[in-house]
């Protein structure tokens, strides 16, 4: 803590002294005038990306409505670079990485909304189970590269941000329903607006998204398998008047969320999911997650001069949840079980728990996952504009004052399998499974000189991190935790990770840009023994756009001194959950490549045809050869390959869009993957099969304010595997419908 404490004290000299160097040199430059805007992203610039270094998506909230999705992996294939790998079908847990980065419960890379790191505990457990729902986020950006050392703390693959729907200059609403398969309803809906109130202006946002299911997959004996969701979002702000002498807003946000979902780990063998690839075996039947997650927000924003502003963020953010689930059968993980359901042919009896069979007492083990986060952070970043001659310079200074912590406390209930219901037998104490608190402190600074010079773009910047990591483990018989057999491991670091990054334009129409920067993720709280992770990442590539096309071509080289693994349940292995594991050396590379067009120029169409292409080349290598007990990993090989990552993905749109209807038809595909780490030819039982899904989606407005929407996701019904770890095969979405009303007032 003093540790941290002291780098505050450091963070804000060299804040200041940045901030005062910039404004003696040029106080005459002048900017557009000053908008108070809806969010304050301290570390994000949403859209206008074009002279930016690195590769930066921007997803429109135009590009959301249009394909309405509520699945975020499905939303972010419009992007480059981005790994994905399913679970549920429904996208509620995703998995991403970036440029190769690993994508396990997304932990290996930086998520916000609205600037503010959303993971439950950031730096102590990122791998949790929280994502924000895609079906009310507004738009969204996706940094890689140079771009990404801004985020922090993890910059090895890169950030994304999500960005919640603003409160509207003006007093409007908006709802949308829409009905689909296996009863699946969903509502968005908003209403809120700016008015008049004395002195400022106020504003007020009040939003709600409701998704619910009763899921596409089959329980033998019956039962639910889908989910009931509940999301709120409430935004009040106060704002100067136009012409203030210092234009300022203050904006409050508060969001909750509900989730009740009937959803496991337990997959299928081989040979049953080849036979019915929806079905679930009796011994899932009471695997549950429950889930509330609270997030407090206050953003301010200031502009003291058109040259000088200031914007600050305070947040905290809240979650519980346990995942009730299916772990072990007569002391054996259901992951041993469903890998050789010959051998363990008495264990897997119990999972079927056919009619007419009764197993032994206590024989079906449930864990409840049962874990408690909360994160605390104040974040801002002073921003001058300023000349030095011919070159502009926009200099920032930022500081983050971040802690998180999470909290552990598990048991086991034992069932016993009766015709083919599951029957309490006993209860574990409280703590007995896991009885530890996990925390992260952190202090970062970063600087940064985005600098313009006729045709010339340059990024020069640097991030600093001093974090500190604690694990405290009460044991499993200290339920009251009064420290008895209390074990406690810290572990304390400096990140320094410098960016250069250089866009240069080479006409109107082409731009060549390339950087470089050290990527950094630190270690798992108490890994003394684990380094932290780190990355020499280099990029090059170029722009084009004219006459309503465009195409961009990235490549990109991230040297791993040191890849991270860390053991979740998701993962499968008999790893203990939170422990760290070294990769060593690991080369990571690939191609993005994105081209857009409107076709009807081809044709002098009276409507729009736009087409697209985005493409993802991802390569990796280990570089030594090692024995880890990291199950994805096993015994590596120099020249093995990382498992879960598609050497090819390729998204496609082609659509019409008139003045008052429009359609589209989408289609991903993806090449094999390996689910454990190795080269040549995939092992069956590892391998994930190439597939291809394709969407239509269609709308028509009727009359203004009110559309008719349509969609088909996975309309051809390709049957695929989307996961096998940690146990057994779990399919995809198949073809779902979704019908439904567009509301706008």
């Amino acid at each position: 803590m003093l540790r941290v404490r002291r780098f505050a004290a450091v963070g804000v000299i060299v804040a200041t002294v940045t901030f005062t160097t910039a404004q003696a040199k040029d106080a005459e430059t002048t900017q557009p005038a000053y908008t108070a805007i809806d969010e304050i992203t301290v570390f994000a610039s949403a859209g206008g990306i074009g002279d930016v270094p690195g590769a930066i998506t921007y997803i429109s909230a135009d590009d959301i409505e249009r394909h309405s999705y509520a699945d975020i992996l499905r939303t972010l294939r419009l992007v480059p670079g981005v790994n994905i790998q399913e679970e549920d079908g429904y996208g509620l847990r995703p998995n991403i990485g970036l440029r190769g980065s690993g994508s396990d419960r997304s932990a290996r890379i930086t998520v916000m909304e609205d600037g503010v790191p959303i993971a439950p505990a950031p730096y102590a457990a990122p791998e949790a189970y929280y994502f924000p729902y895609a079906g009310r986020i507004n738009t969204i950006e996706v940094t890689k590269g140079t771009g990404a050392v801004k985020y922090g703390p993890r910059t090895t693959g890169g950030a994304i941000n999500l960005f919640s729907t603003p409160i509207p200059e003006e007093w409007s609403a908006r709802a949308e329903f829409l009905y689909g398969s296996d009863d699946g309803r969903r509502l968005h809906a908003w209403a809120g607006g700016r008015g008049d109130v004395g002195p400022f202006d106020a504003g007020i946002l009040i939003e709600t998204f409701q998704y619910n299911t009763d899921g596409f997959k089959r329980i033998d004996a019956g039962g639910s398998t889908g989910f009931d969701i509940s999301d709120y979002v409430i935004k009040a702000g106060v704002y100067t008047k136009d012409g203030a002498s210092v234009p300022q807003s203050l904006e409050f946000k508060y969001q909750r969320s509900d989730e009740t979902s009937n959803e496991t780990y337990l997959g299928l063998t081989r040979t049953d999911f080849a036979a019915a690839p929806d079905r679930r075996y009796n011994g899932s039947q009471e695997d549950q997650f429950d889930g509330e997650h609270e997030t407090f927000q206050a953003s301010y924003s200031a502009e003291f001069t058109p040259q000088l502003s200031l914007d600050v963020i305070a947040y905290r953010t809240e979650f519980q949840r346990d995942w009730f689930k299916l772990e072990r059968v007569l002391g054996v993980s259901t992951s041993s079980i469903l890998a050789d359901p010959v051998t363990f042919a008495a264990e897997f009896q119990n999972i079927l728990a056919a009619p007419g069979f009764v197993g032994p007492d206590d024989a079906m083990e449930l864990r409840h996952n049962a874990r408690t986060y909360y994160a605390n952070g104040v974040q801002g970043i002073l921003t001058f504009n300023t000349q030095t001659g011919p070159i502009d310079h926009a200099l920032e200074a930022s500081l983050r004052w971040h802690k998180d912590e999470v909290d552990r406390f598990q048991n086991f209930e034992n069932f016993r399998a009766d015709n083919s219901a599951l029957i309490l037998t006993s209860i574990e104490a409280p703590g007995s499974d896991s009885n530890r608190i996990e925390s992260g402190e952190a202090i970062a600074i970063f600087v940064q000189d985005n600098i313009d010079w006729n045709r010339l773009h340059a990024t020069l910047g640097l991030r600093i991190e001093a974090i500190d990591l604690k694990r405290q483990d009460f044991g499993r018989n200290d339920p009251t935790r009064s420290g008895a057999n209390l074990s406690t491991r810290e572990n304390s670091l400096t990140s320094v990770s410098p960016a250069i990054g250089l866009v240069y334009d080479v006409t109107d129409q082409l731009s060549v840009l390339g950087g470089v920067y050290r990527g950094f993720a630190p270690p798992s709280p108490g890994n003394a023994q684990s380094s932290e992770e780190e990355a020499t990442n280099w990029e090059a590539g170029f722009r084009w756009s004219a006459s309503g096309a465009s195409v961009e071509a990235i490549g990109y080289f991230n040297d791993y001194q040191n890849l991270i693994g860390t053991c979740t349940a998701s993962t499968g292995g008999n790893c203990v959950i939170g422990d760290q594991f070294d990769g060593g050396d690991v080369n990571v590379y690939g191609l993005e490549f994105v081209g857009a067009i409107d076709a009807a120029k081809w044709i002098d169409a009276p409507f729009a045809i736009p087409l697209s292409a985005v493409y993802t080349l991802t390569q990796t290598e280990f570089q030594t050869s090692f024995s880890s007990g990291f199950g994805p990993w096993g015994a590596v090989a120099v020249g093995d390959e990382l498992p879960y990552v598609a050497d090819h993905q390729l998204f496609l749109t082609a659509g019409v869009e008139g003045e008052q209807w429009g359609g589209e038809i989408a289609m991903l595909y993806q090449s094999e993957r390996r689910t454990v780490a190795g080269q040549g030819a995939i092992p069956v039982a590892e391998k994930l099969d190439a597939h291809s899904v394709f969407d239509f989606s269609a709308y028509v407005e009727l009359f203004e304010g009110v559309k008719i929407r349509g969609k088909l996701e996975n309309m051809f019904n390709e049957v695929y595997v989307a996961a096998n770890r940690p146990a057994g095969l779990r399919p995809g979405l198949p073809r779902t419908f979704w019908v439904g009303v567009d509301l706008s007032f």
